[in-house]
């Protein structure tokens, strides 16, 4: 491939976490690879890390799969967006691009991915709760509920729908702590996870125009940006 001109994508790092010997870590127990597999479709580098704590990480691929890709009142595309909005408010890049890529998946609108302000009302009066429960939990009021569930608001919520929403961003919230804490590094495919092998100098051939460049933005990162940009 490289003969012809085309870069070979390479991992940046050699192990899921910059904290964690990639040699100390031993390989799962087949169960949790199993379940691992199956509930996220893939083996992730906070499967990895968790997979230290084999009983921990069961409980956690069960309940992440319910809150996720269960029935519930909401639809699977709004449930990864909440998460990685929320997921912004910490600037955890890692989870923002691991739900915006989900939420793509489960068939929602690109055009969302650029900020918050294009996704559905409904989605944007959740604003204020997220930033508080990030941040400033205590603050929360009966009148922030209100607002969003009472009949004469703007864009209204059940209350089932904001339980299921607000139980996705505390989960968020948390998970954001423990990848800041256990210093994953980007999946592969992430940006920032990946370089490309330049050609070989006795080579001339040109660049494949498939090659990200530095300037090349993702929606996932826009949405990032952006979402914490509706504060300023």
């Amino acid at each position: 491939m490289m003969e012809r001109g085309v870069e070979i994508p390479q991992a940046l790092t050699s192990g899921p976490s910059a904290f964690i010997p990639a040699q100390v870590m031993e390989g799962p127990d087949r169960e949790v690879l199993i379940e691992a597999f199956l509930s996220l479709g893939r083996f992730d580098h906070i499967t990895m890390v968790m997979a230290l704590h084999p009983t921990y990480l069961s409980c956690f691929l069960r309940t992440q799969h319910a809150l996720l890709e269960l029935d519930g009142p909401l639809p699977r595309p709004w449930r990864h967006y909440i998460v990685a909005m929320a997921a912004a408010r910490h600037q955890c890049s890692y989870l923002v691009q691991q739900h915006s890529a989900g939420f793509l998946e489960a068939g929602g609108e690109e055009s969302w991915l650029e900020g918050l302000q294009h996704a559905h009302p409904k989605i944007r009066c959740l604003h204020t709760l997220n930033k508080l429960l990030a941040h400033r939990p205590w603050l929360i009021t009966q009148q922030h509920i209100q607002e969003l569930v009472c009949p004469g608001a703007d864009a209204c919520w059940s209350l089932a729908e904001l339980i299921h929403a607000i139980v996705l961003m505390t989960h968020s919230h948390s998970l954001s702590s423990f990848v800041w804490g256990c210093g994953l590094h980007p999946e592969p495919d992430h940006v920032g996870g990946h370089t490309f092998c330049p050609p070989s100098p006795s080579n001339n051939m040109p660049r494949s125009p498939h090659s990200p460049t530095p300037e090349d933005g993702k929606p996932e990162v826009r949405f990032e940006m952006q979402s914490r940009s509706l504060d300023k």
